[in-house]
């Protein structure tokens, strides 16, 4: 019977996942996205501002195990207004005539004052390295975080939002097939070691075919358009990977939290959204794609 206790459980996957709770969490998430983008596109703010506020306490937390202790409170409270004050102020702008860029700004300027501020009170030792803690969950989190609400936020946001995203999911399932099954030669083996140019390929191919079909049939743009965005979005969302991973190295621990059963923790599915939503945002500006 001893050989019976070391065989894997039906319910955990080659990662030692939750597979059946990984699938109802992805499964309710997929629900709620595709509900709010359809009918509310606030509720998906919501959910983007609920998920980041809990990202930036998984690396306030990340950040404590290396001796550097974020304002937590003031960062989460900033992230609500960052991401939250961008999206209205971009989608009220042509009746108020105030500029995101200009609330955008003056938030993350804010923020940035108040985690200061709140940091005086604990003196003067460790004053730059915690300050600079709360900078980096800024910059990392909410900032990156609120081009996916200034996406949104343009006209005919949900179908840009909605190609986006299908390019981040189609890199990960692309990438994931082909560094499983071909994958060989190591991208970032001191980084990560499983990521793969096999698994990387898989990922272009599979993103850049959504792309395409979504350029020409919800877009309405030309097919080298949504090759572009597909590409820039594998490379950036790549990136974000990467970055993750090498927080997590740095301090020593395999996943962000638990708090998503079967996933891991929430940076641990926004990692490649944070860096791809900017990038993606600029592919748009610099097309001119308002219609």
């Amino acid at each position: 019977m001893a050989d019976s206790d070391q065989q894997p459980s039906p319910r955990t996957s080659r990662a030692g996942r939750d597979l059946p709770a990984a699938i109802g969490v992805g499964l309710a998430l997929f629900i709620y996205v595709v509900i709010t983008l359809t009918w509310w596109p606030v509720g998906f703010i919501v959910l983007l501002v609920l998920l980041t506020s809990l990202g930036a306490y998984e690396v306030h937390g990340a950040l404590k195990r290396v001796g550097m202790t974020s304002a937590v409170v003031p960062v989460v409270l900033g992230n609500i207004f960052i991401i939250g004050g961008s999206y209205a102020a971009a989608v009220l702008q042509p009746v108020t005539r105030l500029p995101w860029h200009i609330v955008l700004l003056g938030t993350i300027g804010g923020t940035v004052l108040l985690v200061l501020v709140w940091r005086m009170f604990g003196g003067a030792e460790n004053y730059v390295r915690d300050s600079a803690a709360s900078v980096f969950i800024i910059g990392y989190i909410p900032l990156l975080a609120s081009f996916v609400g200034l996406i949104l936020a343009e006209q005919h946001g949900v179908a840009k939002t909605v190609a986006v995203f299908v390019c981040i999911v189609a890199s990960d399932v692309g990438g994931y097939a082909a560094g499983a099954s071909i994958g060989k030669h190591p991208m970032a083996p001191n980084i990560s070691p499983k990521k793969t140019w096999e698994g990387m390929a898989g990922s272009v191919v599979l993103a850049s075919a959504f792309g395409i079909g979504l350029s020409v049939w919800v877009l309405h743009q030309a097919w080298w358009f949504g090759l572009i965005l597909a590409v820039v979005v594998v490379f950036a969302g790549t990136a974000g990977d990467l970055i993750e991973s090498l927080i997590k190295r740095d301090v020593g621990i395999k996943d962000m939290s638990s708090i998503l059963p079967g996933h891991g923790g929430v940076m641990d599915r926004l990692d490649s959204t944070l860096v791809a939503a900017p990038a993606a945002w600029l592919v748009f500006v610099l097309a001119g794609i308002n219609w």
